[in-house]
C-alpha cells in the first residue's frame, strides 16, 4: 500500500528531469556530436555574435520608420520610411493607385482557381489545371488590361513591382511546362524526326544565355514584323521566356520519364493501351510524382531571373528598387531598397520551396 501511494511522487521528478535534459541530449546528438561539429558550433557561434549584434542595431533598434520625408531618418540606422513611403511602388509598380483593387482581384482570382490544383484529392483534377491554363489567364488579363466592360485601359508599360515578378513567373510556368512535356516525350520519341527536332530545339535554347534571349525578344523581333504590326513588349518577353524555360522543363521531364520502371509500360500495353494512351495515363502521372523537386527548383530560379526583365525597360521589384533610388528626395538609402528587395524575394522563395517539400512528404507517405 505504501508503495502504491509513493509512485505517483517518484514518477513526476524523473519525468521533470528528462524534460530538461531533452534539450542538452538533443545539443549533444545535433551540435556537439564529435569534435569537429563541437568546433564547427562554436565557429558559427563566434562569428553570430559578431555580426548579429551590429546588424540587429542597424535594422531594429535604431532604425527608423516614422516620418514622410528623408528628414525624419537623423538616426545611424536603417531608414525604412524610405519603403514605407514607397511601399505601393514595390509592390504594383506604377499602376494607377485607384485602380489597385484590379490588382488584387486578379491574384485573389487566379488563387481560387489554384486552390482546387493544389489540395490534395480533388476529383478531376485535371479539369481544374485546365481551367487554371485558360480561363484564369483570360480573366486575369482582363481585370489587368481593362479597356472592356468599363475597365479603365492600363498599358503594360505602367504594370511593375513584385506584382509583374508574379505574373511573368506564372505565364511562363505555365506555358513552359506543357511545351516541356512534348518536348520530353519527342525527345524519346521512336521516329527519327520528331526526336532530332526535340533534341535540337532543347539543346539550342539551354545553349544561348537567358539575357541574350531577351535583348532578341524586345530589339530583334520588331524587325521581323510587318509594317504596322507590332507586339507588346511583355508579351515578346514572356514569349521569350516560355520557350527558353520550356527546354528545362524538358530535360526535368524526361528525368523523370526515365525514373519510370519499364515494366509500367509492358503492364499498359498488357491492358491493350496504346503507345500514347499508356505514356500520358501511366507513365506521366508517374514521372509527375518524380519531378516534383526539379520543377519547384525550376521555377524559385524562374521567380530570381524574372529581374533580368529590367534590361528591357520593364521595371519588377528590382527595377522598381533602383528606380526609386534615383529619386533626389531620396538619394542614399540603396542599402534598404535591396534588403527589402532580397527579403520579398526570400519570403516568395521561400515559400515555394515550402509547399514543395509538403508536396514531397505527402507523396512519400502515398507511396
Amino acid at each position: 500500500m505504501s508503495n502504491a501511494t509513493t509512485m505517483p511522487g517518484s514518477v513526476e521528478p524523473n519525468r521533470l528531469r528528462n524534460l530538461r535534459l531533452r534539450p542538452i541530449g538533443w545539443m549533444r546528438r545535433n551540435l556537439f556530436s564529435s569534435p569537429f561539429n563541437s568546433a564547427l558550433t562554436i565557429l558559427v557561434l563566434v562569428l553570430a555574435g559578431i555580426v548579429l549584434p551590429p546588424l540587429v542595431r542597424w535594422a531594429i533598434t535604431h532604425a527608423t520608420i516614422s516620418g514622410l520625408t528623408r528628414e525624419a531618418c537623423r538616426g545611424d540606422g536603417a531608414c525604412w520610411t524610405f519603403i514605407r513611403v514607397r511601399f505601393p511602388l514595390f509592390i504594383y509598380g506604377s499602376y494607377p493607385p485607384d485602380q489597385y483593387w484590379r490588382v488584387d482581384a486578379a491574384f485573389l482570382l487566379v488563387g481560387a482557381f489554384c486552390v482546387p490544383v493544389l489540395r490534395d484529392g480533388t476529383r478531376h483534377r485535371w479539369l481544374f489545371v485546365l481551367l487554371l491554363l485558360t480561363v484564369a489567364p483570360v480573366l486575369a488579363a482582363t481585370l489587368l488590361c481593362g479597356g472592356v466592360v468599363g475597365l479603365t485601359y492600363v498599358d503594360t508599360s505602367l504594370w511593375g513591382g513584385l506584382m509583374l515578378d508574379v505574373i511573368v513567373t506564372f505565364v511562363t510556368v505555365s506555358g513552359s511546362l506543357p511545351l516541356g512535356i512534348l518536348l520530353a516525350f519527342g525527345r524519346r520519341s521512336q521516329l527519327r524526326v520528331i526526336q532530332v527536332l526535340s533534341i535540337g530545339y532543347i539543346e539550342l535554347w539551354r545553349g544561348v544565355p537567358l539575357l541574350t534571349v531577351l535583348f532578341i525578344s524586345a530589339v530583334v523581333m520588331p524587325l521581323f514584323m510587318p509594317d504596322g504590326v507590332s507586339v507588346d513588349r511583355l508579351l515578346r518577353a514572356m514569349a521569350a521566356l516560355v520557350l527558353f524555360n520550356a527546354a528545362y522543363m524538358a530535360e526535368v521531364v524526361r528525368g523523370g520519364l526515365q525514373g519510370v520502371p519499364s515494366h509500367q509500360d509492358e503492364a499498359a500495353y498488357s491492358l491493350g493501351l496504346t503507345g500514347w494512351q499508356a505514356q500520358i495515363f501511366i507513365v506521366l502521372p508517374q514521372a509527375m510524382r518524380i519531378i516534383v523537386p526539379g520543377i519547384i527548383n525550376t521555377v524559385v530560379d524562374l521567380f530570381k531571373d524574372t529581374t533580368l526583365i529590367t534590361i528591357i525597360g520593364l521595371f519588377d521589384l528590382l527595377g522598381v528598387a533602383e528606380q526609386a533610388l534615383k529619386d533626389p528626395a531620396w538619394l542614399g538609402f540603396a542599402t534598404e531598397g535591396y534588403v527589402f528587395s532580397a527579403v520579398l524575394f526570400f519570403v516568395c522563395c521561400f515559400a515555394m520551396s515550402a509547399y514543395g517539400r509538403g508536396m514531397e512528404r505527402r507523396l512519400a507517405k502515398a507511396d
